[in-house]
């Protein structure tokens, strides 16, 4: 697990990686579904197709920011190596989110990383409102991302590994 950037301005970036015992076109099904990530979040609560392959609303929920609702829009999908969308704007999204899968000594190498901004977000507004604590407010919500990224990680490569 490793993480970048002390400000939003930034761009700071999280990326977590695992090995799993399974050939990359048996983990893209689990990576490509984003109906089964609620099930590995515990922040991410629903998630529907507006449309089917391009455009989804997922909905939110985290004790400090409360729930909301935001479009994500895929903007890499290479079967089965890259599964990448942005969220709110695909311009200057508030997030990008990807997943890479790379055949790694028999099995998959399979990484999670996401980046936040340049667009803003919920957590811009709390660095609106103390701009003193901007960085201590975008190095907890990086621990946050970095935690729920190795969960979400671990369960697709038990998943995968119990196909």
């Amino acid at each position: 697990m490793e993480w970048t950037g002390a400000r939003y301005a930034d761009l700071p970036t999280a990326e977590v990686s695992t090995w799993i015992d399974a050939a990359p076109e048996d983990v893209w099904p689990l990576v490509s579904d984003i109906s089964l990530m609620p099930s590995l979040s515990a922040e991410l609560q629903s998630v529907e197709w507006c449309e089917e392959g391009r455009t989804f609303v997922g909905r939110s929920k985290h004790d400090a920011f409360g729930e909301w609702e935001t479009t994500s829009y895929v903007v890499e999908c290479e079967a089965p190596r890259v599964f990448a969308w942005a969220v709110a704007d695909p311009a200057a999204p508030s997030a990008t989110w990807k997943f890479t899968l790379e055949p790694d000594h028999g099995g998959t190498r399979l990484s999670q990383r996401m980046r936040m901004g340049p667009g803003r977000s919920g957590l811009s507004f709390a660095i609106d409102r103390m701009p003193e604590k901007e960085q201590k407010i975008v190095f907890v919500r990086m621990r946050e991302f970095e935690t729920a990224m190795a969960g979400t990680v671990a369960a697709i490569k038990a998943r995968a590994e119990r196909r």
